[in-house]
């Protein structure tokens, strides 16, 4: 910065003749006239606009590192005559042009313009300096000749200084005129459901509907503006590099473009987003930042509305990531960081009169010493990514206020307590009057839902009325207190299952009763407690079924829409998710708004994450700056500021500390002010291994069920175990979540926990090829970067569901319904809400074909009741007793009524599939290998075909030297190729490629699973057992590539080669069937394997594909439990799972029998289990392996020219208890040894049919 750009400096010398002063006369001269130097007694004043009103400051803030901004600190020739000017880092070598201005006596302050301003610009422009006469009396410009070197405080280096001029925290204000204004206001805020998810938006349109949402939330507020629209933008490579006095009314910007506020400008075309799971994007060197620091520069403009004359005025930006300093009018106003919270600032005394248009500026720094404690796993974007708004409040004013409710022990009424902060003059504090004034608070009841009443005059009733209290007399400062009380009979109670809200209305009045400020909030009754080993809301330890999210949104980033809010928490509350964790910052304000609303419980958690302090060359704990004293002030400001802001949102229940940020004092001081300023809400932290002092619970993240039930069950721990983060989404994922979950229904003192995470945080881009995709770490040319680790979604970026989704929804359900010892039972799981507003019913299937169906009669639940009935009491029993069936399943299903907030009347609740036992085995039809038509065999080198005599029919061919199929035709038509070859290996998921050289794929590589190739056949064998049936055998060896084949004399235990023997006989039947049977023998060196099965290929006109297994979604061995067996078709390509990154996907489990056919159900193939074997693992899919392994982005995949199938004996889990180590749970592994299975194939035609076939059998034939 340089001083050349002075602003003129009014000193407050008093008694100082303005005439005697000379061009050229010192100030050093000037002040020893008797007078003591200035900085040393008194206060210099410097002008904040063109009105007389000036701002103050004092010796001591210079001291303090903090120069405002605006000084110009010119003593004498040389800085020794004020020493405060080197402690503030300000070098003063000689005096050069600056303007001087003595204020004493009847003189009145001078109106003064600058044309440069001495802001924080880093150029050095001319000064022209003006005079400009006044009504009463004129100001005399002064000039020296004096020459600036100046060296400025770096406010985002210094993690003493987070803000600057900025108000402390409260509640969001609304300003409301009257209570009648406040209630309608709250009833169109209210006035929400799930039919606004509908509107979610999520490509370009998004940038639109992102403005149109920042001004919905002010509409209906009279003494609310928003600012959101599109603003004049640059991006600066550094702060250096600003344009200089961007901030002046005056200056220039037709060159400039246009960026919408709120948003991330690397979502519009600057600077590149970045993403980040540990590590920082910069060199670690706290407090400093790169150099190379891009900084955005904002420009706008408003005006007063003419009905605030006379108020106070505010600005208040809802968060900028990630520091930031704004301008009124060219003044600078102040300063602030924490990129996820408000920073609001008085503007009175810098905007003009009303009617004239004020012109605002901000310059943001994308880094600042804020980043080290904004290492969040996720995207680094920056700008104003919320919204800004003005707003005016009466002179005296409400300026916080704190609602408590304390639930009585009978739980049917209960007391509230109303910490109200009133801000006036200080004048009138100091002379006692505030205590005149009289804040009053009434509580009213809820709308009805849906909300039918047409009357926009409608108001609710009052439900308690607190005692009017007059303000504290003791008050200091420039603020009153008083504490309103009140009793609330009969009370209706929030929970996230019946989410009751009131509507809180404040007043505040004159001593002549005239109210001059009223503000509102929606406020729930609950309470949170705490016994042994469990959290209580309302006295219930209610087990919280939750899920982590991030704010993100794929086109906007970390800019906020209503419908993709609510979009959001309706798919939570329709997939039974109760709880949501915040991670791991304050979320927009809307979002507690809604949560309170729809109900959620919500853990609120700190901006502060410092994951990048633990790998080296930061060795945990030393280096973390929580252990550092000069950021503790960071760390506490920014826990408090988010308590002040959510304090009256019932739906939290947590207030965590932050995430990932190690441990240390600075976390226990968090945690002590926290629980100091809010005894009702326990405090949560996992740092430090989730089990210090400073957190209320045991909050573990990823620790293996067995671990947990450990601690659940110590004596010696007396707080309850709920698990911050868990399962990890990431791709084709989530399994074994059903082994947390049945400890936790299971074991006292598991409450449940929050899988992460809820969305995959793909940002949209647009391709070479003008197609737009899901972007990830290092698609923008982002480095460092950590690739696809922002992919833990349990939906897609556009909130399409995961497969996994439907399991979490399955496990999470509110009513849980089983059988045990022959009996049913209803489980009520909720805990304050009967099941009125469910309805039962019920279906019968038999080998996948329902029987019969009806609703269920089941009487209306309690809260945590369970209903038994005997099996053979249920309306299904005589349609159970008289069906003759292999397979035997009861659907037991739950649904609502008549619709909530957040469904429709028919959601689905709950589902059951329970096995039946089979009373009446279905006595299958033996197909008579003599009644079969006769085969003919030729052979031609290594070629064998086989067919039926006479003409037309089908065709079979063997190759002796692969010991394979060829080919099958059908009446002319192919129906299988290459194939059924042994296949033992899988395209690697995310859970595969966790752990390093640990990993799954690591493992799999080194014994060279991924270059398994069929490396030879030593047998190949033929016969004719009778006309109608022929055996061919063959022994086949797979190898990786390179390897060298055992020779032929050696046996398997004495050959170090890694390889795999399979047997294999096929029985060729005259009617079309052929029966495969295999005998795979690993060699036991190898690690668990990845499947055990075999795969072949079908043409694509066969691509609609039915099955009679699990589904209709996506399952695995281990991610099951939700998935019901039935008989379901599709085609090819909807089988198929995009996830972002390819891999392994769109398995279907237990399969008995699969059918690919030509739609229209022409020809295909059917596949079956063989007799004694189990239910197979089923894909298909127009991407090959090798495809799904090489591809980087599901876009890039090019489906081949046929369709792959894979039919798996054996199939590896998918894990997901975490990403990066190897967690498939032992009895979902693979494990090398002999494995044997028969499947069965059948030629399909018009008139042979899967349901058909599926109920014949072959007869059992000798071979050998």
């Amino acid at each position: 910065m340089s001083l050349s750009s002075a602003s003129s400096v009014v000193v407050e010398g008093g008694g100082v003749d303005i005439g005697k002063l000379n061009k050229g006369t010192g100030a050093k001269k000037l002040l020893n006239k008797g007078k003591p130097p200035v900085l040393a007694t008194t206060q210099v004043q410097f002008c904040k606009s063109t009105t007389t009103q000036v701002h103050t400051f004092g010796a001591r803030q210079l001291q303090n590192n903090r120069p405002p901004p605006h000084a110009l600190l010119f003593s004498g020739s040389s800085s020794k005559v004020f020493p405060e000017l080197n402690q503030a880092r300000t070098t003063v070598t000689q005096f050069e042009q600056a303007a001087f201005f003595f204020k004493g006596g009847k003189k009145p302050a001078s109106k003064l313009i600058r044309s440069a301003a001495a802001e924080e610009d880093f150029s050095s422009p001319s000064i022209s300096l003006v005079q400009e006469e006044e009504e009463s009396g004129s100001a005399m410009v002064m000039e020296m000749l004096t020459t600036t070197t100046t060296t400025f405080h770096r406010d985002w280096e210094d993690p003493m200084i987070v803000e600057w001029n900025k108000r402390s925290a409260h509640v969001p204000l609304h300003c409301h005129s009257s209570i009648e204004g406040a209630l309608k206001f709250w009833r169109e805020r209210s006035h929400v459901d799930s039919r606004a998810a509908k509107e979610a938006t999520w490509g370009d349109e998004a940038v639109v509907e992102s403005l149109k949402s920042a001004n919905f939330w002010t509409q209906g507020l009279p003494y609310v503006k928003s600012l959101a629209g599109h603003w004049k933008f640059h991006l600066a490579s550094k702060p250096e590099e600003v344009p200089h006095s961007f901030f002046n009314p005056g200056f220039d910007d037709t060159t400039w473009g246009y960026l919408p506020v709120p948003s991330n400008w690397q979502m519009h075309g600057y600077d590149r987003p970045i993403y980040t799971n540990i590590v920082y994007p910069f060199p670690v060197d706290p407090p400093y930042v790169p150099s190379e620091n891009p900084t955005g520069c904002y420009r706008s403009s408003f005006s007063i509305p003419s009905d605030w004359h006379g108020r106070k005025l505010f600005v208040s930006f809802e968060a900028v990531d990630s520091a930031f300093y704004v301008w009124i009018n060219g003044l600078k106003v102040g300063y602030s960081q924490d990129s996820r919270l408000p920073a609001e600032f008085e503007i009175t005394k810098f905007c003009h009169h009303v009617g004239k248009e004020n012109v605002i500026a901000v310059q943001v720094m994308r880094w600042s010493d804020g980043s080290y404690l904004e290492d969040q796993d996720h995207w680094w974007l920056s700008g104003i990514h919320r919204n800004v708004i003005i707003f005016s409040k009466p002179q005296v004013m409400i300026a916080d206020y704190f609602v408590t409710t304390e639930v009585e022990a009978d739980f049917t009424s209960a007391s509230l307590k109303v910490q109200v902060v009133v801000e006036g003059p200080r004048e009138l504090v100091a002379n006692g009057e505030l205590s005149q004034y009289t804040v009053e608070g009434g509580l009213y009841a809820s709308w009805p839902f849906p909300d039918d009443v047409e009357d926009d005059s409608y108001l609710p009733a009052k439900s308690a009325v607190l005692t009017p209290q007059a303000l504290d007399g003791a008050s200091i400062g420039r603020h009153g207190h008083a504490t309103l009380t009140g009793r609330l009979e009969q009370a209706r109670l929030w929970s996230a299952e019946n989410p009751y809200l009131y509507t809180f209305v404040l007043e505040l009045k004159d001593p002549s009763g005239v109210v001059l400020d009223c503000e509102a909030c929606r406020v729930g009754v609950r309470q949170i407690s705490r016994r042994f080993k469990e959290l209580l809301v309302n006295g219930e330890p209610v087990v919280l079924r939750g899920v982590n999210r991030h704010e993100h949104h794929p086109r906007l980033g970390k800019t906020n829409i209503e419908a993709c809010m609510v979009k959001d928490i309706v798919l939570m509350k329709q997939h039974n998710i109760n709880a949501v964790r915040n991670s791991h910052y304050p979320m927009h304000a809307r979002w507690y708004e809604l949560c309170d609303l729809f109900g959620l419980y919500v853990i609120d958690e700190a901006n502060l994450e410092t994951h990048g302090f633990d790998p080296e060359p930061w060795i945990w704990p030393e280096h973390q700056l929580t252990l550092d004293p000069k950021w503790s002030n960071a760390m506490l400001q920014r826990m408090i500021n988010m308590v002040e802001r959510d304090k009256n949102h019932t739906s939290i229940i947590f207030w965590s500390l932050g995430n990932e940020a190690g441990y240390g004092p600075n976390h226990e001081a968090m945690a002590g002010w926290t629980r100091g300023k809010d005894p009702t809400r326990p405090v949560h932290y996992e740092g430090g291994g989730s089990r210090t002092v400073s957190t209320d619970v045991v909050c573990p993240m990823y620790m293996r069920v067995w671990d947990i039930v450990k601690i659940a069950q110590d004596p010696n721990e007396s707080r309850p175990v709920i698990l911050c983060e868990y399962s990890h989404a990431m791709g084709n994922s989530n399994g074994s979540l059903d082994e947390y979950w049945n400890a936790i229904d299971q074991v006292h003192g598991l409450q449940g926990g929050f899988i992460w995470d809820w969305a995959d945080q793909g940002l949209l881009k647009e391709g070479k090829d003008g197609v737009k995709y899901w972007a990830y770490g290092g698609d923008f040319g982002d480095v460092p970067h950590d690739l696809n680790f922002c992919l833990n979604g349990l939906i897609w970026p556009d909130r399409r569901p995961h497969p996994a989704l439907q399991e979490v929804k399955f496990l999470y359900q509110p009513i849980k319904i089983s059988l045990n010892d022959n009996a049913i039972e209803v489980w009520n799981r909720n805990f304050f809400t009967t099941s009125e507003n469910v309805e039962f019913s019920w279906a019968l299937s038999s080998d996948g074909v329902v029987q019969d169906s009806g609703p269920l009669s089941i009487p209306t639940l309690s809260p945590g009741m369970k209903h038994h009935f005997p099996l053979k009491e249920g309306p299904w029993s005589l349609q159970w007793e008289k069906c003759y069936s292999s397979d035997q399943f009861l659907v037991l299903t739950a649904k609502l009524c008549r619709p909530t907030r957040w469904a429709d009347a028919g959601h689905v609740l709950a589902s059951q599939q329970v096995n039946l036992p089979i009373l009446k085995p279905l006595k299958q039809e033996v197909l008579r290998t003599s009644d079969m038509p006769s085969l003919v065999l030729t052979h031609s080198g290594d070629k064998i075909n086989i067919k039926t005599a006479g003409i037309g029919g089908w065709e079979v061919q063997f190759d002796k030297s692969t010991g394979l199929l060829d080919f099958w035709q059908v009446e002319g038509a192919s129906i299988l190729l290459n194939g059924p070859l042994p296949c033992f290996w899988r395209a690697p998921t995310d859970n595969d490629k966790g752990g390093s050289g640990l990993s799954y794929l690591s493992q799999w590589q080194k014994c060279g699973l991924d270059t398994l190739t069929l490396s030879h056949c030593t047998s190949f064998e033929f016969k004719h057992i009778c006309p109608q049936l022929i055996v061919v055998t063959a022994i086949i060896f797979m190898e990786p590539k390179g390897e060298v084949p055992p020779p032929p004399n050696v046996s398997e235990s004495q050959t170090t080669s890694v390889h795999f023997k399979v047997e294999v006989e096929y029985k060729v039947f005259g009617n079309g069937d052929i029966m495969a049977d295999y005998k795979i023998n690993p060699s036991p060196k190898l690690s668990p394997l990845p499947r055990v099965g075999v795969q072949f290929n079908v043409e694509k006109e066969c691509g609609e594909v039915e099955w009679y297994g699990r589904g209709p979604f996506e399952c695995y061995p281990d991610r099951k439990a939700a998935a019901q067996v039935g008989i379901y078709k599709m085609g090819v390509e909807e089988l198929h799972v995009p996830y972002i990154v390819p891999g392994e996907s769109g398995g279907r489990a237990d399969v008995r029998w699969v059918a690919f056919r030509t739609r229209g159900a022409g020809v295909g193939l059917l596949a079956m289990c063989g007799p004694g074997s189990p239910p197979m693992q089923m894909s298909a899919n127009v991407y090959s392996i090798d495809e799904l392994n090489q591809a980087t982005h599901d876009e890039e995949l090019q489906p081949g020219e046929n369709i792959e199938v894979h039919l798996d004996h054996k199939h590896m889990g998918v894990g997901g208890d975490d990403s990066w180590t190897p967690s498939v749970h032992s009895q979902y592994l693979v494990l090398p040894k002999p494995y044997e299975f028969s499947i069965r194939f059948c030629a399909l035609t018009e008139d042979r049919s899967p349901t058909k076939l599926v109920c014949t059998q072959l007869e059992e034939v000798i071979t050998k």
